[in-house]
C-alpha cells in the first residue's frame, strides 16, 4: 500500500516534464490525479502517457481570476503539486525588466497563486519543485536561483501558516524534460553525457524520478517544512551548479 489509493492528487504543470512525471508516479500509486495546464492539446497527449486514474482541466496558472475559478468549487485536495516555470536565464544587464517579471510570474507567483486558492484536507499536503539552482549559484542563473531561493522560503513558511497540511519542495538537479530542447540534439546529448560523468549518480534525472522524491513528500506524515535535493548528488560537488 503506498497511502495514496484513492486520494486526490492534482499537478499544476502536469502536462510534461518533471509535471508529468510525478502524475505517471502518483497515478501508478493508485491516486487518482488531475493534471492542470494551459495547453488542451498537451493535457490530452499526456493523458496517453499515464497509466492509472487520470482527468486534465486547463488552468493558466499565471492569472489570478483563472485560478480562484478553477478552485470555486470548495472542493478539498488530498495533495496538490506545483512544478511550472522556466526562462530568467541571462546575466541581469542582459535581462529586460519585462522578461524578469515574466520569468517570476511563471513560476513564484504561480506557486503562490495556488497555494492561496487551494483548498486542501486536513492531513495533506502542498508540495512545489524548486530547483538546485536555488541554493547553488551558476553563471548567468541569478534570477532563476533567486526565484527558486523564494519558492523555497515560501513553502517554509507556508508549512507554518497551513499546518497540519504538510508543505514541502522537491529541488531536482538536470532533469531530461522538454527544457533541454532549446539546444541542438547534438549540444543535448554531449552536455547530458558531460554532466552525468561528473554526477555520483552517473546517470542525468528522468522525471519519474522527481515524482517518486514528490511520492514520498505527500505519503510520509512526519515530512513537513523540507527542502529534498534530488540531484543525482551535484549539491555536494564543489564549483557545479544546474
Amino acid at each position: 500500500m503506498s497511502g495514496l489509493e484513492g486520494r486526490r492528487v492534482l499537478v499544476v504543470g502536469g502536462s510534461s516534464g518533471i509535471g508529468l512525471g510525478i502524475a505517471q508516479v502518483a497515478a501508478s500509486a493508485g491516486a487518482q490525479v488531475t493534471i492542470a495546464s494551459r495547453s488542451q492539446e498537451k493535457l490530452d497527449a499526456a493523458l496517453k502517457s499515464i497509466e492509472g486514474a487520470a482527468t486534465a482541466r486547463v488552468l493558466d496558472a499565471s492569472k489570478d481570476a483563472d485560478v480562484e475559478t478553477f478552485f470555486s468549487d470548495g472542493k478539498a485536495w488530498d495533495h496538490v503539486v506545483t512544478s511550472a516555470g522556466m526562462g530568467g536565464r541571462g546575466t541581469l544587464p542582459n535581462i529586460e525588466m519585462k522578461t524578469a517579471y515574466a520569468a517570476m510570474d511563471a513560476k513564484f507567483w504561480v506557486y503562490f497563486r495556488v497555494a492561496r486558492a487551494a483548498k486542501i484536507a486536513t492531513g495533506g499536503t502542498l508540495t512545489f519543485v524548486s530547483g538546485s539552482l536555488g541554493t547553488k549559484a551558476a553563471f548567468g542563473s541569478a534570477l532563476v536561483s533567486a526565484t527558486n531561493a523564494a519558492v523555497e522560503a515560501l513553502a517554509r513558511g507556508l508549512a507554518l501558516d497551513l499546518a497540519p497540511v504538510r508543505v514541502n519542495v522537491i529541488s531536482p538537479g538536470v532533469v531530461d524534460t522538454p527544457l533541454w530542447n532549446q539546444f541542438s540534439e547534438e549540444r543535448r546529448k554531449e552536455f547530458f553525457a558531460t554532466t552525468s560523468q561528473k554526477l555520483p549518480a552517473r546517470r542525468i534525472g528522468q522525471p519519474r524520478d522527481i515524482g517518486h522524491a514528490v511520492v514520498f513528500a505527500m505519503t510520509n506524515p512526519f515530512l513537513t517544512g523540507q527542502i529534498i535535493q534530488v540531484d543525482g548528488g551535484s549539491g555536494i560537488l564543489p564549483g557545479t551548479g544546474h
